[in-house]
């Protein structure tokens, strides 16, 4: 859990629509007053983040540069919420959550792993484990701003950025999207004087969002480029970021996804680091 686009809002909203299954129509049908700002950002972070008591996923990551040169990464994401998260307000869930990244290719980060435990009333403990090494790294909670494994995500964006740390303002209605600003609470831990997200307002999944520096200058954006529903659930197949200021990119095309798979809480261990569950990565 979790932003701009390259092509125009029109094609952007047919993809989603489509993916969906929400006809223009019912689009229409439910225009009337916006929910609260809260209910707004507690949907869309459920809906990102919180799908399903757990899920798997394949992900195949392209980085290009400036130059159009690429790298490439794959690797394995799982997800387990903690058996405290309970619904609040409208369906959106908080609560302990772990996530476990284990790399597959190229040889060069094959079966390095990194731990995450995502907490919400402190900062989320982080690992990577370095096989060349045969280290065990804990990632400073500084350091979640900084690039994933070399790309143009970052480490908080692969687990998600908690609701708590920002302020939040609904700034713009269309008739497909919520438009909520969100500002940093503590403006000196982070890079961005705030960020935009673009929130579908029939999915409540976020599709967009564009980070703004203190200069008022664009210099990230993030763009969903595909959507499908899997087990029911509105998700993210395929990814885009954009680093405005080194002119990089980062696509992530998610396969193999499942939700509520039933992983042991134990695989989300740091023992599990050195050995990965092979059994639950398929």
């Amino acid at each position: 859990m979790s932003r701009y686009w390259p092509v125009t809002l029109f094609q952007k909203l047919a993809l989603v629509v489509i993916a969906l299954g929400i006809t223009p129509i019912a689009l229409a049908q439910d225009a009337g007053a916006a929910p609260s700002v809260e209910r707004i950002v507690n949907r869309a972070n459920m809906v990102s983040y919180f799908q399903g008591r757990d899920g798997r996923a394949r992900v195949a990551m392209t980085i290009t540069d400036r130059q159009g040169r690429t790298r490439s990464r794959e690797l394995t994401i799982l997800r387990r919420d903690g058996p405290e998260t309970d619904a609040i307000e409208g369906s959106a869930y908080r609560g302990e959550q772990k996530y476990y990244v284990y790399f597959r290719r190229p040889a060069d980060v094959s079966q390095m792993t990194l731990l995450v435990w995502k907490h919400q009333d402190r900062d989320d403990d982080r690992w990577l484990y370095l096989p060349a090494l045969d280290l065990v790294k804990r990632i400073a909670a500084s350091d979640k701003r900084t690039s994933f494994v070399g790309s143009d995500f970052f480490y908080e964006d692969i687990s998600g950025r908690s609701i708590d740390a920002d302020s939040h303002e609904l700034i713009e209605t269309t008739d497909n999207y919520y438009v909520v600003r969100n500002t940093p609470k503590r403006p000196g831990e982070v890079e961005f004087a705030y960020y935009d997200v673009y929130i579908h307002k029939q999915s409540f999944l976020p599709v967009r969002a564009e980070y703004v520096d203190d200069s008022g200058n664009l210099y990230r954006r993030y763009t969903a480029l595909a959507v499908e529903k899997v087990q029911g659930y509105p998700t993210v197949v395929k990814a885009r970021m954009e680093n405005l200021r080194s002119g990089g990119t980062t696509e992530l095309t998610y396969t193999g996804i499942d939700y509520d798979l039933g992983l042991p809480e134990d695989v989300f261990s740091e023992r599990y680091l050195r050995r990965a569950p092979k059994e639950y990565l398929q």
